[in-house]
């Protein structure tokens, strides 16, 4: 018997009522059905053949674990646990792999770990692995060379458990694998967005003298600030989804803004983002939902929110509302090809007074705060990166059209908006926080209107906006 060729599904749909009904067939209906049927068949021959699997694993650090890189309180009690939500999609040359983490950070050769583990359990290479941060404050920071340093310094300040961090690697590189057996087929592309009320604000405001402040942090008190108009911000929540005809196999929604209500007493959380995803899912139990949190270096939820605990919920309803108001306004179209596109990315070492190689190592040994220690450790371990030209992979999917575009590390929202800029009559959803080793990515006006936040967790110097433009571009357009 003569194998069946791709497509072949296709055929005996067509043809079973004309097969059912021969006695009564013309020659033209049967014709006509002949040729419906190669059209069909054509149509599903040229596109790619493609399958996705998707996982969850929780990662949620154990009592006592450092939250936020060593500047808050560390972990005390577990208020939900933290997940890894991801998905490969097979079919489009090697496997590409996206995987969201409820980590505040990872960074440089923690970033390549997850990558590399990742590459080695789904059968790809580690560039083809977009790992990011959903970046909760109440959850780990990881950079393992930064912990070894003051592991080494024998000093109090503390970013991570490296056993507690490959352990985590290992279990969401078996799941991942085990996922594969799992695979749905994929043959097209969903793209929705609603517009997202009350939520995000930028840090930037201006007060009644007209001087530009940075301090509308996520919880602000200040009535002021909370008064100030919005700023620049992305109001639009994108929902990407990958349907295997008309059922929809799995949803990733994105939203620019810092995820955080409340934090910084030990209780570790997904917050409002995370409980966000878990209503819709409960919504939608049949369709795997994720959530990335786009470039938000620069927004807060600040305007609308002053820390009190029950605005977690409320937040989590606005976000799950945008979610929600997204998939309503979902359309598909066939997938007709799928790339993976990467452009390497340099960016500026910071060399200013106190962040030049022997000041960081002097703060290391002598800073008397350990969170002082810990972000002298953080800026070594970036150092290190850049001396040794290993650039940041900028990636992007492209699924015909629409496209998921992975960002590094705390990348001001204008990036966002300059990625969607860049196809103005495409669909362009954008991640933050992939390799966080660069701290804030400002633009150039911050570096010149003395952005205040840029005192610290900052490891770039200026000059990074005309790169990440340029490697927006590359993958983008």
């Amino acid at each position: 018997m003569l194998a069946r060729p791709a497509g072949y599904e296709w055929v005996i749909p067509v043809f079973r009522p004309v097969l059912s009904n021969m006695s009564r067939v013309t020659r033209r209906e049967f014709l006509a059905a002949a040729a419906t049927s190669a059209s069909l068949y054509a149509a599903s021959a040229s596109a790619p053949e493609l399958s996705v699997a998707t996982f969850t694993e929780e990662v949620t650090p154990p009592i006592g674990h450092p939250c936020m890189g060593g500047g808050i309180a560390p972990v005390k009690e577990i208020v939900d646990p933290l997940f890894v939500h991801g998905f490969v999609v097979r079919g489009a040359g090697d496997p590409i792999a996206i995987v969201a983490v409820d980590w505040c950070e990872i960074r440089n050769d923690a970033y390549d770990r997850w990558r590399e583990g990742m590459a080695d359990a789904v059968g790809t290479k580690r560039e083809r692995v977009m790992v990011t941060s959903l970046h909760q404050h109440d959850a780990p920071v990881a950079d393992l060379f930064a912990e070894r340093l003051l592991r080494e310094a024998k000093v109090k300040g503390s970013i991570c458990d490296p056993s507690f961090h490959e352990k985590a690697v290992r279990r969401v590189a078996k799941t991942a694998k085990m996922a594969m057996m799992g695979a749905r087929r994929v043959t097209h592309v969903g793209t929705g967005q609603a517009k997202v009320e009350r939520i995000a604000s930028n840090r930037r405001w201006m007060d009644e003298t007209g001087s530009v402040r940075f301090d509308r942090t996520s919880a602000t008190r200040d009535p002021k600030a909370r008064a100030a108009e919005e700023g620049t911000i992305d109001p639009h929540l994108k929902t990407l989804s990958l349907w295997d005809g008309d059922r929809p196999v799995l949803a990733l929604s994105a939203y620019a803004t810092h995820p955080m209500s409340f934090y910084g007493k030990g209780g570790v959380s997904a917050d409002f983002v995370g409980l966000a995803r878990k209503l819709r899912q409960a919504e939608e139990p049949k369709i795997f939902q994720m959530y990335v949190s786009g470039c938000s270096g620069n927004v807060t939820a600040g305007k609308y929110n002053d820390g009190a605990p029950e605005n977690r919920v409320e937040l989590a309803k606005r976000l799950h509302d945008g979610i929600r108001e997204a998939w309503k306004n979902t359309t598909r179209q066939a997938i007709t090809d799928v790339a993976f596109k990467t452009s390497s990315l340099r960016l500026p070492m910071r060399t200013w007074k106190g962040f030049s190689e022997e000041d960081l190592s002097k703060r290391l040994r002598e800073d008397p705060k350990p969170f002082g220690q810990c972000l002298a450790a953080l800026g070594l371990s970036w150092r290190k990166r850049v001396e040794a030209d290993r650039p940041i992979d900028v990636c992007a999917i492209d699924f015909g059209g629409p496209a998921f575009v992975l960002l590094p590390a705390e990348a001001y929202v204008e990036y966002q908006l300059l990625a969607q800029a860049t196809r103005p009559k495409g669909f362009v959803v954008t991640a933050g926080y992939g390799e966080c080793g660069p701290g804030y990515i400002p633009i150039e006006k911050a570096w010149a209107e003395n952005d205040t936040n840029l005192t610290d967790w900052c490891w770039v110097d200026r000059g990074c906006e005309e790169k990440m433009k340029s490697a927006i571009e590359a993958v983008l357009k």
